[in-house]
């Protein structure tokens, strides 16, 4: 569809040049996901602290750890509320607009950030609760973010480099990981020349001060720093042109937001807008017949491609550990007392974010505009099958100690692909394709299923990779099928998000309502 026959308060848009206010919209949207990334980054960390404060077995040869009950609590309480939050938030978005409840999601990640680094009592029963609370509202704050977040900037964007500004919102994740690993290294290596501790192995006891149970509260707490820093640039942004003009059919008060925005002069068409709104086509309501006829295929394939890689994503925590400790990174827990262990784990963790984490985000944002999203979404998947593979097969040979560096090469490689791939583009697609009444909602159904996915990686894995004899489990864990024949599994997983992703159109250099084919009711008006 030509885009005359758009609004022209769209097409400015469209066509508009780069300008300052797109980057102050990627840094105001983005910040949320900084925090997401902060804290869900942070709390691999704490868990480890918490463990060592809260659970020491008197007599026992290895520090304290979180009982499996309790560790999949605390790690698994704020995806539980991320995933409310996508659904509760994404619908909002489309019912009151997408600035106001913009505000009230940053409210909640502030207040529950710091909240989650305070207790109500001091037995572990008690600090355990209060954690999980906050993480669960925590988790609902961030949870809004992501549908909000992607459907302003695709609002805001011109078609031309639409693609590399989502992408970008969600690359500040990268940012939020390095954050938290560089406060948390600052932070425990501050505390750790102040309050010196023998190492587990001489004192058990003494290997963790008092002073370690702030470390894991300020760095929780730290979290909502950033996000606060952006909430009154939140409350400026107007609300987006489409909302406004395709939604409140307020095309007055659409033109007027983006003639000061843009800089230059929109006339107003009040009249096209209401005809618009008389149409038939444009009432189809959410999951209708209409609905599903135009749009039901592609939001299967957006929530299934987005659930089978947060499966194959969530579950990469579980050969982290293993990772590190095979290439001498983290020494034996009992060689090292609290705050060291923090320090070790931090510093390994940033390291891999800066290889492989952070530069995939990056190249997505660089190509995104040239490649398009299928083909990166098509690559990434099925770069991560192979190394899944690679890794899987010869599983024996990467276990010995000369073969290790070819293990961690390859697992790199494969969380390259991810966020160069599927990790960030099943964060943009669905804000591109659907109409501009449902874009949040089904951008928040999508995230929500992600969000489910990440749940079976996460925790589903952490019982099937236990070792097949009992005895060789972790402690609390029934047998499992071993990390090989898990490892087979999540290649097939990223298989299958290979063949789904062919459900996805390419949205590469359209405008948001020629892909919704609202720009085809226009047409068929004649207006």
């Amino acid at each position: 569809m030509a885009t005359g026959e758009q609004l022209r308060v769209l097409n400015a848009l469209d066509i508009a040049k780069t300008q300052w206010y797109h980057f102050t919209a990627i840094i105001i949207a983005g910040m949320g996901f900084f925090t997401d990334a902060y804290d869900l980054f942070c709390i691999s960390l704490v868990t480890k602290l918490l463990g060592r404060i809260y659970y020491h077995v008197e007599g026992s040869t290895k520090p304290g750890s979180l009982p499996p009950n309790v560790s999949a609590a605390v790690n698994g309480v704020a995806f539980c509320g991320t995933l409310a939050g996508q659904l509760f938030f994404g619908w909002l978005g489309d019912k009151m607009g997408r600035k106001r409840v913009y505000g009230m999601t940053l409210m909640v990640m502030c207040l529950c950030s710091v909240a989650s680094g305070l207790s109500f009592g001091k037995d572990p029963k008690t600090v355990m609760a209060t954690l999980c609370f906050f993480r669960f509202w925590l988790g609902f704050g961030i949870g809004g973010d992501y549908p909000l977040s992607a459907t302003i900037m695709s609002e805001y964007a011109n078609k031309k480099t639409r693609g590399a500004f989502i992408a970008a919102v969600f690359a500040m994740q990268g940012f939020g990981i390095l954050a938290g690993g560089i406060f948390a290294i600052l932070i425990s290596a501050a505390f750790d020349s102040r309050f010196n501790a023998p190492i587990y192995e001489v004192d058990p006891i003494g290997s963790t001060v008092p002073q370690a149970d702030y470390v894991w509260r300020i760095i929780l707490m730290v979290g909502a720093l950033p996000a606060a820093l952006t909430y009154y640039w939140r409350m400026k942004m107007p609300e987006t042109a489409r909302y406004t003009a395709l939604v409140a059919k307020n095309e007055k008060q659409a033109a007027a937001d983006m003639s000061k925005v843009l800089q230059v002069d929109i006339e107003a068409e009040q009249q096209k807008v209401e005809q618009i709104a008389d149409k038939p086509a444009n009432a189809f309501g959410l999951f209708s017949k209409e609905f599903l006829s135009r749009h039901g295929l592609h939001l299967l394939g957006t929530a299934s491609t987005w659930f089978l890689l947060d499966i194959a994503y969530y579950s990469q925590n579980l050969f982290q550990k293993d990772i590190f400790s095979a290439i001498g990174w983290i020494p034996p827990a009992n060689t090292m007392n609290a705050i060291q262990e923090v320090y070790r784990i931090a510093r390994a963790q940033t390291l891999i974010a800066l290889c492989s984490t952070v530069p995939g985000y990056w190249f997505t944002v660089a190509l995104i505009d040239k490649m398009g999203r299928f083909a990166i979404q098509l690559l990434g998947f099925s770069m991560m099958t192979v190394f899944m593979f690679a890794l899987a097969l010869p599983y024996n040979h990467w276990t010995h100690k000369e073969n290790r560096i070819g293990f961690v090469a390859l697992y790199s490689l494969t969380f390259f692909f991810a966020n160069f791939g599927p990790n960030a583009t099943t964060f943009v697609v669905p804000a591109e394709i659907f109409p501009a009444r449902f874009r949040s909602t089904c951008h928040g159904i999508s995230a929500a299923s992600g969000k489910l996915g990440a749940m079976v990686g996460a925790f589903g894995f952490l019982y099937l990779a236990q070792n097949q004899d009992k005895a060789k489990a972790d402690a609390g864990y029934p047998a499992g099928i071993g990390v090989r024949n898990s490892l087979i599994v999540l290649g097939v997983i990223n298989f299958l998000g290979a063949i789904c992703t062919f459900l996805v159109p390419e949205s590469k250099g359209k405008s948001l309502e020629e892909m919704s084919g609202e720009n085809e009711d226009l047409n068929g008006m004649g207006v």
